[in-house]
């Protein structure tokens, strides 16, 4: 039986490279984005389907689960790979305001919510369910907080903190769904070259993209709530 995948933010960039290296291994694989026309072109060029999806707007996140459930019925993996940076400013955490923090949390905290309580009836009907959250070595409170760590510095409050809340986002359900054949996992693709640091990242999409790939088609011995990178467990 044909897997069905879908993820979020796959017109571009890591979300993208997901959405065509699971098609690569016969998935039908969503892709999902915000901008309609940006979204339907990167399907076109994928030869695979799309859905207009904001993980913002949960009529948007309804409609489409709606959609997915028309089209194919069940769902098997969920990546949530959406997310924005909130620039990844310089300015230390007390320049920053609310809503600027706020903003970055609807897409990365309060967004990964909303879309995986939508598809989580469909995840529930396949037989070997798989959640994967895009997350950073930057929400690491380990390496915030290592001396030796070349992450340290990076002190971005917006973006780094709502990787953190992601990560427990993802232990979260990982113990509500412990007792069934769902797995949920976070994973780090590295500092890759993408819109969200204006290119400047060291590793390629694809790279980035292997490591969600993997725990998307983990089999039943594969983790559940780990936090991991292509070298293995990050440090919480």
């Amino acid at each position: 039986m044909t897997k069905i995948a879908l993820i979020t933010g796959a017109n571009k960039g890591i979300g993208y490279e997901i959405a065509r290296l699971l098609a690569g291994q016969g998935v039908t694989a969503i892709v999902v984005a915000r901008d309609e026309e940006r979204g339907r072109a990167a399907a076109g060029r994928l030869g695979l389907p799309f859905v207009r999806l904001d993980v913002t707007d949960e009529a948007s996140v309804g409609a489409a689960a709606k959609w997915v459930e028309a089209e194919y019925g069940r769902l098997d993996i969920l990546v949530n790979n959406a997310g924005i940076s909130g620039g990844m400013t310089a300015l230390q955490p007390s320049a920053l305001t609310a809503a600027q923090v706020r903003e970055v949390y609807e897409t990365n905290v309060f967004g990964v919510v909303t879309v995986t309580n939508a598809m989580l009836p469909l995840l529930r009907r396949s037989e070997a369910g798989r959640i994967v959250n895009l997350s950073s070595e930057l929400g690491s409170l380990g390496m915030a907080l290592d001396p030796a760590s070349p992450f340290r510095p990076f002190n971005h409050l917006p973006y780094n903190s709502s990787k953190t809340a992601l990560n427990m986002i993802t232990v979260c359900y990982a113990k509500e769904l412990e007792d069934t054949p769902i797995k949920v996992n976070a994973v780090s693709p590295g500092y890759c070259a993408t819109d969200l640091n204006e290119n400047m990242g060291l590793r390629t999409p694809e790279q980035g993209a292997a490591v969600a790939v993997r725990l998307a088609t983990i089999d039943a011995d594969g983790p559940t709530g780990a936090y991991l990178d292509e070298e293995g467990v990050i440090a919480w």
